[in-house]
């Protein structure tokens, strides 16, 4: 086996026998004694795990470095210090938001080995899972899944980019129908040439025509020059008509017209105008309910639905909540300096269970939101800001009732012991270790901020 190797960030150089006992167990340790050069050792050596001895000399002056470095990469952080270190503020913060665990010395040097192989594999793991791509389809990012509807999906895309007929793409509000358009533009032979979009339902009614179909100076006051349409933007390629179900009765006719003979007039002209356009339109609505109401034409509903994509609804691609949520969370990371480090496992379990109703639009906006809101060090359920409910059931899942007994015990116990760690771990029948571990999956605090509130934002 590969020898492993680990920074160890000591502040003060000294004669360690901690790390010591790292060496002598066949770990390769790389001491360093301030946070820039541990940043650069980091960097160059690409490592997925670090310790850091915390002691009185991680003073303030150091604030701004020790966070910047927990907080670039995909590291994880193990801290280990004397008692004394959670009655320190900074040091208590840089615990709490910062740190993926955190030991009491002394430690048992071969228990501490142990549980470091552990934590080690955990963070090589994330690590490596930090550097692949969800399954996406090709030439559209974001476009993720790997449920078995949305790999159909993909399959639908493929076969129906290779021909050159019309494209109805069908699905709730949310689903990525724009998406699924521009993935079978771009795998199309059209790839290279114009993609053009319109929403047909945030046009003004009045503008409809003209934005499509273009006009010619001096149509109609204010037309003081020529102005090619949407549709002859993108001759050559692919025009998309969003929420085609909104366009007006009176223009489906000419919508029709240009369909039939690849042909289209500007307002204040007479002359035909040919055009090589790929017609994609997308709707939530039911087309077909729609003409038997007679509030669409069934000749253009024919015409446009020659070839069918239907997009599933987030709800039956469970599956996929999980790679979608990383996804975006580590796209908005990148975005802005985020101090989050992921998501609690209690979070993806309540996302997996609620209904989706605005579909991936809605997730994509209770990430970004939680992001915004987290005051801990992952996302909890509190932070989505959505309802606690699943599909037609109010049992717990064994994950769920599990989490809520440990979430209670610690609430209970930790006042009673005027906040004691050490004591309370003794009381709940566990290692500090591990209650420590506890409090940091649900967000608990025991100086600066009332457990209650902790548990009630992890909850």
């Amino acid at each position: 086996m590969n020898q492993r190797k680990i920074i160890y960030l000591e502040p003060v150089q000294a004669e360690n026998s901690l790390r010591e006992a790292f060496r002598s167990a066949g770990w390769e340790v790389h001491a360093v004694f301030d946070p820039l050069k541990a940043a650069q050792v980091m960097h160059s050596l690409d490592l997925p795990l670090g310790l850091i001895h915390l002691c009185g000399a991680c003073n303030r002056l150091w604030e701004q470095e020790l966070k910047s470095l927990m907080t670039a990469g995909n590291a994880d952080w193990i801290g280990f210090g004397e008692p004394d270190c959670l009655e320190n503020a900074f040091l208590h913060d840089l615990i709490t938001r910062y740190l993926y665990d955190f030991h009491t010395l002394p430690v048992r040097t071969e228990l501490f080995t142990t549980f470091l192989e552990h934590a080690f594999d955990m963070a090589r793991l994330r690590h490596q899972e930090g550097d692949s791509s969800p399954a996406v389809a090709e030439g559209v990012p974001r476009m993720i899944g790997s449920s078995p509807k949305m790999q159909r999906v993909f399959r639908d895309i493929r076969k129906v980019a290779r021909v050159d007929a019309t494209v109805m793409i069908a699905g709730e509000s949310g689903t990525g129908k724009e998406l699924a358009a521009r993935a079978i533009h771009n795998q199309s032979a059209r790839a290279a040439r114009p993609y053009v979009a319109v929403n047909c339902g945030a046009l003004p009614v009045n503008l409809v025509q003209s934005e499509l179909f273009g006009y010619e100076k001096g149509a109609f006051t204010g037309a003081q020059s020529r102005k090619h349409g949407r549709i002859e933007a993108a001759n050559g390629g692919t025009i998309f008509l969003d929420e085609i179900g909104d366009l007006p009765l009176d223009l489906q006719v000419n919508l029709l017209r240009f369909l039939q003979e690849s042909t289209i007039e500007r307002i204040g002209s007479t002359e035909s105008i040919r055009v090589d356009v790929r017609v994609i339109t997308a709707t939530h609505c039911d087309l077909q309910r729609a003409v038997d109401q007679g509030r669409f034409r069934e000749d253009l509903y024919h015409r446009l639905n020659v070839l069918r994509l239907d997009m599933p609804p987030l709800r039956e691609c469970v599956a996929d909540i999980e790679s979608l949520a990383s996804y975006y969370f580590k796209l908005f990371s990148a975005e802005c300096s985020c101090k989050v480090r992921g998501i609690s496992p209690l979070a993806l379990q309540l996302m997996k269970q609620y209904d989706w109703p605005g579909n991936i639009r809605e997730l994509i906006n209770k990430i970004r939101r939680a992001m915004v809101m987290c005051e801990n060090p992952v996302i909890t359920p509190s932070d989505l800001g959505i309802e606690r409910r699943t599909r037609g059931r109010n049992l717990m899942t064994i994950d769920e009732a599990r989490a809520e007994a440990e979430r209670n015990a610690i609430q209970t116990c930790l006042p009673l012991v005027d906040y004691n760690v050490s004591e309370a771990a003794r009381e709940l029948g566990i290692s500090r270790t591990t209650l420590y571990r506890l409090m940091h999956r649900y967000g608990v605090c025991t100086l600066d901020e009332p457990p209650v509130d902790a548990m009630s934002r992890a909850g």
